[in-house]
């Protein structure tokens, strides 16, 4: 098992996290979802040091029952949502160098963490994504049906908008740990479309690139709803369009 060795990272290692730190929470002001704001207090987090996996996991473990399984880098697809399916989410140990600052090909430390670990404080969203992990990997020899799964999951744990007092806020971990996407996603150009289940299953996904559109949520029930839906369209044999 991989452990995150907290006494290797290094004084430039402290440094990008600060700097991050500081420029996502300045960005993310009156943008992210209150679930994020709220987490990000409760888990613990601050500007001042890498936050230690063992005691993330603590807390997360008494807030949802979720924990953070060191990995090196990007798993496989039956790895991933295994580890989902048991509560465990894949945390990054590296962390972006300065020469990375803006932009990294694969997700690192400051995404995993910052990005995903304060929704998973929120009984609801740690709810959910345990779901989808555990339907996806029912279906880890189907093809098609994991095309559709990592669809609804990128477009709503990776790059997701929901509906908050009649105000759009951030809360896919890609937007959140993202600044280029954050400015992206708020430029006048940008597509923003409903969440509708449908459409999100039936439109290609990358994180190549900055996203093409976002999805927002009319509340959090719909993403509940969402993976429901999908479970049991999987479970009757709902025959799937080809995979564009």
């Amino acid at each position: 098992m991989l452990q995150q060795h907290y006494d290797r990272y290094m004084a430039q290692d402290q440094l990008v996290w600060k700097v991050l730190f500081d420029r996502q929470t300045a960005l993310l002001h009156k943008r992210a979802c209150s679930a994020f704001a709220q987490g990000l207090a409760a888990v613990g987090f601050h500007r001042n040091a890498i936050p230690n996996f063992a005691e993330v996991s603590q807390r997360l473990y008494k807030a949802t029952g979720w924990q953070l399984e060191p990995v090196e880098g990007m798993l496989n697809d039956a790895d991933f949502f295994g580890l989902l399916a048991q509560r465990k989410f894949p945390a990054t140990v590296w962390i972006r160098s300065m020469a990375q600052f803006d932009f990294i090909e694969e997700p690192d430390l400051f995404h995993g963490v910052f990005g995903h670990v304060p929704l998973l404080m929120d009984k609801a969203f740690a709810d959910f994504l345990h779901f989808l992990g555990y339907v996806a990997a029912q279906h880890l020899d189907d093809d098609v049906a994991l095309t559709r799964l990592e669809r609804l999951y990128g477009f709503t744990v990776q790059f997701g908008l929901v509906q908050e007092r009649g105000e759009t806020r951030m809360y896919g971990a890609g937007l959140l740990s993202s600044s280029g996407e954050i400015h992206h996603c708020i430029g006048d150009v940008t597509r923003r479309f409903p969440f509708d289940l449908a459409t999100v299953l039936q439109t290609p996904y990358s994180e190549a690139h900055l996203q093409d559109q976002y999805f927002l949520l009319n509340s959090w029930d719909q993403l509940t709803e969402s993976v429901a839906e999908l479970a049991a369209l999987l479970a009757s044999n709902w025959q799937l369009k080809p995979v564009e």
